[in-house]
């Protein structure tokens, strides 16, 4: 019987993740081969937004370097095989899988002014933890075309928020952000997360709690010292 995709559905939200749009792979995608060098013809996106995965993962943390990729990749895992899939995860690489374009392929989300993804529902609180690719074609839903939400945000308060003038036209200055939040001056974006995203009116509801910040700034920080 094929795989309806209620029940990978149902089986990403029993693991605490969200499914996150799904697309039938094109040449020009870079999906890879799935193992014994079938082509995927289905790649479904898993990820959270909001406290949806902190509230599973909290207590399920596992111990040593990069808890939350781990544990990503250990559900994802479980449900690939039961499902018979292929796990897909951002740490993969090199080269890394251009999940951000997968991700404007799978539902309506597109490029903020801070250059990370806003979703019109979610805003900036989400993320893309893995994908799992499928040799089957699965019957999806139509695409959902909602507009960008920036694009009616006439003041574009994200822009004027970082203390330390991150967000630039020219990019994103991370070295400038990571000195920030690693001083006295920066506390407050280190507790409670990144000003800048704070600032954003869209998806506010989903805003992630104080822990759950804290983890993603201290993580930043992590990889900075680590690079």
């Amino acid at each position: 019987m094929p795989l309806a995709l209620a029940d990978l559905e149902a089986a990403l939200r029993a693991r605490g993740l969200l499914p996150r749009g799904a697309f039938h792979p094109e040449p020009g995608d870079a999906v890879p081969p799935l193992p014994g060098g079938r082509v995927a013809a289905t790649l479904v996106l898993a990820g959270n937004a909001g406290a949806s995965i902190w509230q599973r993962f909290s207590p399920e943390r596992p111990a040593g370097a990069d808890p939350l990729d781990r544990w990503s990749a250990r559900a994802l895992g479980e449900i690939a095989g039961a499902l018979g899939a292929a796990v897909l995860l951002p740490s993969d690489g090199p080269p890394a899988h251009p999940f951000q374009r997968w991700a404007m392929r799978a539902e309506p989300v597109h490029r903020s002014p801070l250059g990370i993804l806003i979703h019109p529902e979610y805003g900036l609180w989400h993320a893309y933890r893995g994908a799992l690719a499928f040799a089957e074609r699965l019957a999806l839903p139509a695409p959902d075309r909602k507009p960008r939400p920036c694009d009616t945000c006439a003041d574009r308060p994200c822009l004027v928020a970082c203390p330390v003038g991150a967000f630039t036209p020219r990019g994103y200055d991370d070295a400038a952000c990571a000195a920030h939040v690693s001083s006295p001056a920066g506390v407050d974006c280190l507790a409670r997360g990144c000003l800048a995203r704070r600032a954003c009116p869209v998806g506010r509801e989903y805003r992630y709690g104080d822990e759950q910040q804290r983890f993603h700034m201290q993580a930043f920080l992590a990889l900075r010292r680590s690079s």
